[in-house]
């Protein structure tokens, strides 16, 4: 037995009389189709297959005992169309077929499985959108047909091709979908579609008028699964569909009350998961992952809104996304013991949560809930570091700071959002991220918050290596180490030591540098902190190029790496891909140094890092010097100062500078002029 199993409008049935028309020839007494669609009462499901098998009834003796002895010598494939409403008779009397007849073959199409002894379950996927080999995806090919028939002389074309794909997309290669949309050609153009689409349930709903009523509209498709479920499902179904994606954990947290109680979402999750109505995602972090296909989703948030639900689910949520996130904050930071691995889960937790934050951000700006958002916003910090989100990461601090309800948050809330969007705007203009983080800084003080005072001196501390102030550097370094040691904080206590490592080297004093960034890397080690690890391994890797200990920069670089790809620390892989770059350049390597350096590059670039963009055009000038092309190398150093002018970095230092275009001289100070210009732009 075959179940064929689906949303409502996924195509079951079709795909089930396609299935018989190929494989009846194979079965001496043909095939049999069975549509119980209509069907309302189970105890007519026998009669109905015996009608269709046309096996009479035997007077005094039970139809269904009839049925199978008439089958038991019929090689045979019997196919029940729609049987998720008749569930428990089909399973009844699919079981009792299927054990005396061994040359029957039972092909059925459920919104739900029947559960039955030997059954097969197949998910049938939605349409595939995109092209394999020279033909349209199916999904294409299918809104195609259907357009002509609605539109005769429409042609799929090149021109139209893309906005096609782009809509069966948004219908998520649901046939239904498809065909409903395809019917709009009569009045409205492809294009007109893809922008009404967002309101699919007011606009799908020119069906088939011999079709079942229920397959006329998207949401009468929908109606019929809906009205089977339970009352505790059709409740859970739309608490769910707040959510982006889900655990079963979020599910228990954010959905259970008296109407689906905690110990019962499991089981009913699973009933949803039956019913075609909720996807299975793989697996993250050891748990099952979740999610609805968007028109499900948006079907089952009318009736989550017209429940008057919405906003107590958004309430509940908004708690669960506030507490997961200062908890992971927490662990990311080792502001409380853990293992490593546990920290490189927090990454990847915020990877697979980020649309519930997002979620959770925009309603919490709707509200005004400005408190709530700017400690999520916080809380995800170290995350968006990592990732490079450094324009989305200010953007939603911005637009909390900019709400009328700002003024009221307290200073412990305020000042580490301040510190945090201070340490986002870093990379891209340091100068401009001095006021925010001094501002920080003072709150912080005033509220007693220890880690982040010491978080904002750190990062005033760093603010002032990029903007060549070393002394300023030293001074709210050794501040930020004092208050950091004080509290037990190792990682502000480790970042100090890092940046004043830093500051040595600047000042030229490399032993001193080397012996810093050695204690940070100790710092870090200790409390189990490999990102730590590694921020400190890149400055003894610079340390170690500096003073053409090349072996040693390497070995560094690539420990770094190593720790920084199991967390995807884009900015910081770019810059360690950076540094082997110039080590390879430097011991010759040409073709390897330009595969690290342009990956650099490409990250840089991509995370938007100008700092880390100007610092790859100058390992490339570096490169072309190598490779005795001193134009080259005159054009990218002239691109890296003027990006170094825009973002407010330091100037490249006089002798770097010297070295890159020294080479160009023998090409006359008047071309050399030009290409400076022409870098220039």
């Amino acid at each position: 037995m075959l179940t064929l199993t689906g949303p409502g409008g996924i195509g079951k049935t079709r795909l089930a009389l396609r299935t018989l028309t190929t494989m009846a020839a194979e079965f001496p007494d043909g095939a049999c189709y069975v549509d119980l669609a209509d069907l309302t009462n189970p105890d007519l499901v026998t009669a109905r297959v015996a009608s269709a098998a046309g096996v009479a009834e035997e007077s005094g003796r039970p139809l269904l005992d009839t049925l199978a002895d008439a089958l038991r010598l019929r090689r045979l494939v019997l196919a029940l169309d729609n049987c998720e409403h008749l569930l428990d008779a089909c399973a009844r009397l699919s079981q009792r077929l299927l054990a005396s007849s061994a040359e029957l073959r039972l092909l059925a199409t459920s919104r739900e499985p029947l559960r039955v002894a030997g059954e097969t379950v197949w998910l049938v996927p939605p349409l595939p959108v995109t092209a394999t080999g020279t033909s349209p995806g199916d999904a294409v090919q299918l809104f195609s047909e259907r357009a002509l028939a609605a539109a005769p002389g429409f042609a799929l074309t090149p021109e139209n091709a893309g906005a096609i794909a782009e809509l069966c997309c948004s219908l998520e290669g649901i046939p239904l979908a498809i065909e409903l949309a395809a019917a709009r050609l009569r009045t409205l153009t492809v294009d007109q579609i893809r922008m009404r689409v967002a309101d699919r349930f007011g606009l799908l709903t020119l069906g088939d008028r011999t079709a079942p009523p229920r397959q006329r509209t998207l949401r009468a498709a929908i109606d019929w699964s809906h009205d089977l479920l339970s009352q505790r499902e059709q409740v859970l179904l739309r608490r769910l569909s707040y959510f982006a994606g889900w655990s079963v954990e979020m599910a228990e947290q954010v959905c259970a009350d008296e109407q689906v109680p905690a110990g019962s979402v499991l089981d009913t999750l699973g009933a949803l998961l039956d019913k075609s109505l909720v996807i299975r995602e793989p697996a993250v972090l050891g748990q099952a992952r979740f999610r609805m296909l968007d028109t499900i989703r948006e079907y089952a948030a009318d009736r989550l809104a017209a429940a008057g639900e919405a906003a107590a689910i958004a309430s509940r949520l908004r708690d669960y996304v506030l507490a997961e996130a200062e908890r992971n904050f927490a662990v990311g930071m080792a502001l409380v013991p853990a293992p490593w691995q546990d920290r490189v889960d927090v990454f990847r937790r915020y990877d697979v949560d980020a649309h519930n934050v997002w979620l959770v951000l925009s309603q919490c700006l709707a509200d005004g809930d400005v408190g709530s958002g700017l400690r999520i916003c916080t809380a995800i910090r170290p995350c968006m570091l990592v990732r490079g989100e450094f324009a989305m990461g200010c953007a939603w601090v911005d637009a909390f700071l900019a709400s009328d309800e700002a003024t009221g948050v307290p200073p412990g809330i305020r000042g580490p959002a301040l510190i945090g969007r201070a340490q986002l705007t870093l990379s891209n203009d340091p100068a401009a991220a001095e006021p925010a983080a001094r501002a920080g800084v003072d709150l912080c003080r005033d509220a007693g918050d220890d880690f982040w005072t010491a978080a904002g001196l750190n990062l005033l501390s760093e603010i002032a290596v990029h903007t060549g102030r070393p002394d300023q550097a030293e001074e709210f370094g050794r501040e930020a180490a004092w208050i950091a040691e004080a509290a037990g904080d190792r990682w502000n206590e480790g970042w100090a030591l890092g940046i004043r490592a830093a500051v040595a080297g600047l000042r030229g004093r490399m032993r001193e540098a080397a012996e810093l960034a050695s204690a940070s890397v100790d710092v870090m080690r200790a409390i189990d902190h490999r990102w730590g690890v590694a921020r400190a391994q890149l400055g003894l890797g610079d340390l170690a190029r500096m003073r053409g200990d090349f072996a040693d920069a390497r070995q560094q670089y690539m420990e770094a790496l190593a720790y920084l790809r199991e967390i995807n620390a884009r900015p910081e892989i770019a810059r360690c891909l950076s540094g082997l770059g110039r080590v390879a350049t430097e011991a010759g390597a040409t073709t390897l140094a330009r595969e690290h350096l342009t990956e650099s590059l490409r990250l840089s670039r991509d995370t938007g890092t100008r700092i880390g963009v100007a610092r790859g055009l100058e390992s490339f000038a570096a490169l072309a010097v190598r490779e005795d092309e001193p134009e080259r190398a005159v054009l990218l150093t002239a691109a890296a100062t003027a990006l170094r002018e825009t973002a407010g970095l330091p100037p490249l230092s006089g002798a770097r500078a010297d070295r890159y275009l020294a080479p160009a001289r023998r090409l006359g100070d008047a071309a050399v002029a030009e290409l400076w210009a022409r870098g220039l732009e």
